[in-house]
């Protein structure tokens, strides 16, 4: 089987590889992939929302990967739920992890309220190079709490400012029904970071959430435990 990770925001494929190696070493393959302006040297300017869209579908049909399960984290579930349509019939399974699910036309900044959806406008808008960061003490304290500093340090400076069109950009419709395959939604049970309650965001794909250990950050923290909920959801 075939397992394609898509990161989330501020992150890159790098977020994946504990998981992945995990399931390479339980006879998979496992492609991390880092979505267009969050590697070195990328301009994030013009980056749109329909871009990581599009590197989605283009590296699935690159690889020329068919039985995929595409596995999402946080802002990951939007890529995904943009290219499942287009990818139907290379598909295995859906696999949602603390990802966020959006509504038709709700960009990530829509589902974050009104307060904080303007400041991450604002934040852009203002930023020359149209991104937006997580500064360390929001980082600590909602997405790798109750984690030891010297690893949210070292988490926090691999992040790379996310291009402001992935925020602000919707899709026009969501429908991860079409890609008529089965799909999964881990949740982390001390999740802090979802703009919405895991439960509800489980719901909107007809799921109920599977719980795993640790924070927003679980795929890093506890890959162990992720790892093995994706194969006990996925393999059969």
């Amino acid at each position: 089987m075939n397992y394609v990770f898509v990161p989330g925001a501020w992150h890159g494929g790098w977020s994946w590889h504990p998981v992945a190696q995990r399931m390479a070493g339980a006879g998979h393959r496992a492609v991390t992939l880092t979505m267009p302006g969050l590697s070195p040297g990328d301009d994030p300017r013009e980056v749109r929302l329909a871009d990581a869209v599009e590197y989605l579908i283009a590296e699935i049909e690159r690889r020329d990967l068919t039985d995929a399960v595409l596995v999402g984290h946080s802002w990951g579930g939007i890529p995904i739920a943009g290219a499942v349509r287009r990818l139907a019939g290379r598909l295995r399974g859906i696999a949602l992890v603390s990802a966020f699910v959006p509504r038709g036309g709700e960009s990530m900044a829509d589902a974050m309220g009104p307060d904080v959806g303007g400041h991450v406008r604002a934040t852009i808008e203002a930023a020359p190079d149209h991104t937006i960061g997580v500064d360390f003490p929001s980082f600590r304290a909602s997405l790798m709490q109750d984690e030891p500093e010297n690893l949210q340090r070292l988490v926090h400076d691999l992040l790379v400012p996310q291009p402001g069109g992935y925020m602000l950009d919707a899709l026009d419709t969501v429908d991860l029904a079409t890609a008529d395959v089965p799909i999964t939604y881990l949740l982390a049970e001390n999740d802090r970071a979802l703009a919405a309650p895991g439960a509800e965001l489980a719901a909107r794909v007809g799921v109920e959430p599977v719980l795993v250990p640790g924070t927003h950050e679980t795929i890093l923290t506890h890959p162990d435990e992720v790892a093995k909920a994706l194969r006990d959801r996925t393999e059969n």
